[in-house]
C-alpha cells in the first residue's frame, strides 16, 4: 500500500469556557507563530523521514498545507488533557552541491510531537480526554485501528482503536507518578499488521495545588542567649510542599509568626527566626512558645497553609554577681577540732545557672596565723571552712575572718562579680591530751649491753590549764618480747632483754602518755631504737661444700678460692687474717690473694684415689676486731678422676672396679635386678613344696601306721558316703556304735553310750563336752585340728522353739502374748501372731 503525503491535524479540545479559552487560543498561536519565524534550516535526513509518516496529534491547529481543510474549533471537553507540541524543521533547508554549486530546496514542513498533558485530581463524571492519535494514510474502508501499549496502557489510558482518542480511566497524582511512557502503532485489523512504526509518546501530569506545606521533624526547639540584640538568629524553620515547584506558584512558601510577638519575628522567605526584642531576661522568663505558619501560593488568596511549633529557650550568661545571705557568720569551734575537719559553712547565692552560677571562695584577710583555709563544696556551691592547723585557746581565743565570693566565669563586662562577708569564729576551750616534745625519737643502744641499760628518755605535757599529770607507758602491741621498760613517771626507757644486732638491728615502739585526771586524754610517740655493732662474732667460711681436686694435677695447682664473712658490720669494713691449724702441710697450702680471700694450692702431683679418697684441710679465720674473734673451719678436699682438660669425671674408688663405660648406677640397676630375680626363684620354689608336701604328716618310725593319708575333698551335702549328717543334727538317734565312713580304721574299740539330758536341762554344752572328748579319745581321728559341724540346736530351752516344725501343739494351744514381754525387739512378732489368733478367731 502506497504512503500517502503526511498532512497533519491538530486539533484542541478543552473543557474551559468563554474568555479564558480564546486567551488560552490566543498564546497558543503566538507560541507557534514565533517558532515558525525562528525555525532554523536542518541537515538531519531523519527530520524529513519522520515528518512523512506516523502519527499527527490532533490538537485541532490549522494545518500547515491549506489545501487540507479548515481548521476545527475546540470542543468543551478538556484542556486538562492540553498537549505540549514540538514542531521540527517548518522551514527548513537543504542544501546540496551540484557541479560545485550550492543550490537551495525546501523541505516539506511536518509537525513532530511526544508529549500530551492531563490534569491531575480530575473528578468529572465522564473519562477525561487526553488526546487523540491520527495518521494521514488514505485508507478509504477504514480498515485501520489504534494500539496503545506501556506504562498504565488498557488500565489508566485507554484508546479509541477506531478514532485514536485516548482516555484517562482513573484519577491521577502527580505526587505518585509525574508521567507514563506509552507506545502507539496503526495496524491492519484483516491482516492484523502494522502499517506505520511503532511511535512513542509521553503523557504528564500536570501539577494543582493540592498539598499543603508540612514542616518535618516538629515541634522544634531553638535557643538565643538572653540579653541578646534585635537581629540575632535563633533557629530556621523550613517547609516542604509535594506540589511541583517548577509549576506556578504552587510549592512556593512565604513563612510567617502567629503566635510570639513581639518577642521574635521570621523571614517570610527564609524561615529565619531572630529575635525582635532587646533586653530579654531568662531569670525573668525562660521559654517562649512561637508559632510559624508557611503558605504556598506565594501567600496569595486561595492557597495552603501548615503551622509548626517552635521553643525557644533564652540561654543564661553571667549578667548576676553572687550574694552572701548575710554579712556576718559566727562560729564556735572547739580547739581539739582536727586539721582539715569543717568548722562552718558560708554560701552565695547566684541567680545564674551552671558554670556562670559558680563560685570560689578565699579568705583575704583575719588569718594572720595562717589557721584557716575555705574550699568550694562543688555540689551545693557553699564554702566549708577548715582548719589548716591546730587551734589553741590558751594562745587565742577569737578570730575575724573577711571571706570573699567570686564568680569562676567573667561577666559580660570583663570583669569577674564577687561578693564579701564577714566571719567570726570563737574558740572552745577542751580538754587536749598530752603533747610529746617530739613525734618521733632515735636513741641509740649497743649490741649486748646489760639489762636496765638507760635507752633514752621520753616528755610530755599537759598543755591545757590543770597542767595534768602524765603517766609513761609501752604499747605491748609494738613490743611483743617485752625487750624494753619505761619510768611511768619520768620516760626513761631501759633495756629488758640484751639485743642482737645480727638478729635485728632496729626496733621501733610506740609510747603512750596518759593524763592522771582523765584516762581518755592519751597522746602517742614513736620511738626508734638503732642497735649499735660489737664484735661479737668470729668470720667464718659461707660453705661447707666438698672441694675437688684432679688426681693427675700438678704441683702449684690453685683449687679453690675462698672468703670468710662476718655477720659483724665495723664501720671500716673487715680484715680478715688466715693461717693453716698445723704450720707443716705436706698436701696442701693457703696463699693470701690480698682481698679477703685465699687460694688452696697443691704441693704435689701424687694424689691417687686409691691412695686417700679425701682430705680434710682445717684453716684459722680470723679478724681485726676489738677484742679480735676467730674460727676454725675445715675444707673437705676430695680427688677425682678427671679428663684432660680437667673435667671432673668420677670421684669413688668403686670406678676402678668397674666396667669400662659401666658407672656405678648401672652396676646397681643389674644388681638389683639380679636380687628380684633370685627372691622370686625362692618364692616359686618354696610354693611348690607347700603344694607338694602331704595334709598329714608321715612319721617313718611311727610303728602304728593308723594314719591313712588322701587328697579327696568332700563332696559336699550330697556326699552321703563319708559322713552321717543325721548324726550330727540329732543325736538322740545314735543308740550304738556308728562307725566313720570316711576312713577305714586299723583299730576297733567299743562303742560309746548315747547320752540322754534331761527334759528341762540344757543338753548342748554337754554334748559338745563329749563328741570333744570322743574325738581326742579316737585313735582313728586325724593328729591335727579338724572342723567338727554340729547342726543340733539343743532341747530343754525356757523359751522352746520359735519355729513350728517338728512341734507337738497346733497353732491355736499357744499364747503368744509373751514375746511383748521380752522388749521391743521381739513386740513386732509378737503383735503378728496375735492378730493372726484375732483373725483365726474372727
Amino acid at each position: 500500500m502506497a504512503k500517502r503525503k503526511i498532512k497533519p491535524q491538530v486539533e484542541i479540545r478543552t473543557s474551559w469556557n468563554g474568555w479564558a479559552s480564546w486567551t488560552c487560543w490566543a498564546g497558543w498561536l503566538f507560541l507557534l507563530w514565533i517558532t515558525c519565524c525562528s525555525a532554523v534550516p536542518l541537515t538531519n535526513k531523519s527530520q524529513s523521514s519522520q515528518n512523512s509518516q506516523g502519527f499527527q496529534s490532533s490538537l485541532g491547529l490549522p494545518s500547515p498545507q491549506t489545501s487540507q481543510g479548515s481548521q476545527s474549533f475546540p470542543s468543551s471537553q478538556s484542556l486538562s488533557s492540553s498537549q505540549s507540541l514540538l514542531t521540527t524543521s517548518a522551514a527548513a533547508l537543504r542544501t546540496r552541491e551540484v557541479e560545485g554549486q550550492k543550490i537551495l530546496s525546501r523541505s516539506k514542513r511536518g509537525w513532530v510531537w511526544n508529549q500530551m498533558f492531563v490534569l491531575e485530581e480530575f473528578t468529572g463524571p465522564d473519562p477525561i480526554l487526553v488526546g487523540r492519535l491520527h495518521t494521514d494514510l488514505n485508507i478509504r474502508d477504514g480498515n485501520l485501528k489504534y494500539e496503545l501499549s506501556g506504562e498504565g496502557a488498557g488500565t489508566i489510558f485507554v484508546i479509541n482503536e477506531n478514532t485514536g482518542d485516548i482516555h484517562a480511566m482513573k484519577r491521577l497524582d502527580r505526587e505518585e507518578k509525574a508521567e507514563y511512557t506509552l507506545m502507539a502503532r496503526v495496524i491492519n485489523k484483516d491482516s492484523n499488521m502494522s502499517l506505520e512504526s511503532p511511535s512513542q509518546f509521553i503523557i504528564k501530569v500536570q501539577d494543582i495545588n493540592d498539598n499543603p506545606p508540612q514542616f518535618v521533624g516538629g515541634p522544634f526547639r531553638g535557643s538565643v542567649p538572653e540579653m541578646s540584640p534585635v537581629g540575632t538568629s535563633v533557629t530556621r524553620v523550613t517547609a516542604t510542599d509535594a506540589d511541583d515547584p517548577g509549576y506556578g506558584n504552587s510549592a512556593k512558601l512565604v513563612y510567617s509568626i502567629l503566635e510570639g510577638q513581639p518577642y521574635f519575628s521570621i523571614d517570610q522567605y527564609d524561615a529565619v527566626i531572630k529575635v525582635a526584642l532587646a533586653g530579654m531576661d531568662r531569670e525573668m522568663r525562660e521559654e517562649y512558645l512561637v508559632v510559624i505558619q508557611a503558605r504556598d501560593m506565594g501567600g496569595h488568596m486561595g492557597g495552603m497553609s501548615g503551622t509548626t511549633t517552635v521553643t525557644v529557650t533564652l540561654t543564661d550568661i553571667n549578667d548576676n554577681p553572687p550574694k552572701f545571705s548575710k554579712g556576718l557568720y559566727e562560729f564556735t569551734i572547739p580547739e581539739d577540732l582536727g586539721i582539715g575537719k569543717p568548722g562552718g559553712r558560708v554560701k552565695a547565692s547566684d541567680r545564674d545557672i551552671g558554670e556562670n552560677a559558680k563560685s570560689t571562695y578565699r579568705i583575704i584577710g583575719g588569718d594572720e596565723r595562717d589557721v584557716f583555709e575555705i574550699i568550694t563544696d562543688g555540689q551545693t556551691q557553699e564554702g566549708i571552712l577548715t582548719l589548716k592547723r591546730a587551734l589553741d585557746f590558751e594562745s587565742k581565743k577569737n578570730y575575724s575572718l573577711t571571706v570573699v565570693a567570686t564568680n569562676v566565669r567573667s561577666s559580660t563586662t570583663g570583669t569577674p562579680f564577687m561578693d564579701q562577708a564577714t566571719v567570726k569564729v570563737s574558740v572552745e576551750d577542751a580538754d587536749e591530751p598530752p603533747v610529746f616534745s617530739k613525734s618521733t625519737y632515735v636513741f641509740d643502744v649497743h649490741e649486748n649491753a646489760p639489762i636496765n641499760t638507760a635507752i633514752g628518755t621520753v616528755t610530755a605535757r599537759d598543755q591545757d590549764a590543770s597542767r595534768s599529770l602524765v603517766r609513761y607507758s609501752i604499747d605491748r602491741h609494738t613490743d611483743l618480747e617485752r625487750q624494753f621498760n619505761i619510768h611511768v613517771d619520768d620516760g626513761k626507757i631501759t633495756l629488758a632483754k640484751p639485743l642482737d644486732r645480727e638478729t635485728d638491728n632496729w626496733h621501733n615502739i610506740t609510747v603512750t602518755a596518759t593524763e592522771t585526771r582523765n584516762h581518755s586524754q592519751v597522746s602517742r610517740a614513736i620511738v626508734a631504737i638503732r642497735v649499735l655493732d660489737i664484735n661479737d662474732n668470729a668470720p667464718e667460711f659461707p660453705t661447707n661444700e666438698e672441694l675437688f681436686l684432679c688426681e693427675n694435677g700438678r704441683p702449684g695447682q690453685v683449687i679453690e678460692t675462698i672468703s670468710a664473712v662476718d655477720r659483724d658490720n665495723p664501720a671500716h669494713g673487715h680484715t680478715f687474717h688466715y693461717r693453716l691449724a698445723t704450720p707443716t702441710n705436706a698436701n696442701f697450702s693457703i696463699k693470701n690473694n690480698l682481698d679477703n680471700s685465699i687460694s688452696i694450692v697443691t704441693m704435689h702431683n701424687d694424689f691417687r684415689r686409691q691412695k686417700q679418697e679425701m682430705y680434710f684441710l682445717p684453716i684459722i679465720v680470723t679478724d681485726d676486731g676489738d677484742p679480735p674473734m676467730s674460727s676454725t673451719n675445715t675444707l673437705t678436699i676430695r680427688v677425682c678422676g678427671c679428663s684432660r682438660d680437667g673435667t671432673v669425671q668420677s670421684c669413688n674408688v668403686e670406678a676402678f672396679v668397674l666396667p669400662i663405660g659401666l658407672s656405678m648406677g648401672a652396676l646397681i640397676a643389674i644388681l638389683a635386678c639380679i636380687i628380684l630375680l633370685l627372691v622370686i626363684v625362692v618364692l616359686f620354689v618354696t610354693l611348690r613344696r607347700h603344694k607338694n608336701e602331704p595334709l598329714i604328716i608321715k612319721d617313718d618310725e611311727d610303728v602304728r601306721e593308723n594314719i591313712i593319708r588322701y587328697d579327696d575333698e568332700g563332696g559336699g551335702e550330697e556326699d552321703t558316703e563319708a559322713f552321717d549328717i543325721a548324726t550330727l543334727q540329732n543325736p538322740d538317734g545314735i543308740n550304738g556304735f556308728l562307725p566313720r565312713k570316711d576312713i577305714k580304721p586299723d583299730l576297733q574299740f567299743m562303742p560309746r553310750q548315747g547320752h540322754h539330758s534331761g527334759p528341762n536341762g540344757v543338753d548342748v554344752d554337754e554334748f559338745i563336752n563329749v563328741r570333744l572328748h570322743e574325738a581326742d579319745n579316737d585313735p582313728t581321728a586325724p593328729p591335727y585340728d579338724s572342723i567338727q559341724i554340729y547342726g543340733y540346736e539343743g532341747r530343754g530351752s525356757v523359751a522352746g522353739s520359735l519355729s513350728s516344725l517338728e512341734t507337738a501343739s497346733s497353732d491355736s494351744d499357744q499364747n503368744y502374748d509373751y514375746l511383748r514381754d521380752w522388749g521391743p525387739h521381739f513386740r513386732r512378732l509378737g503383735e503378728l501372731y496375735s492378730v493372726g489368733e484375732s483373725d483365726k478367731e474372727t
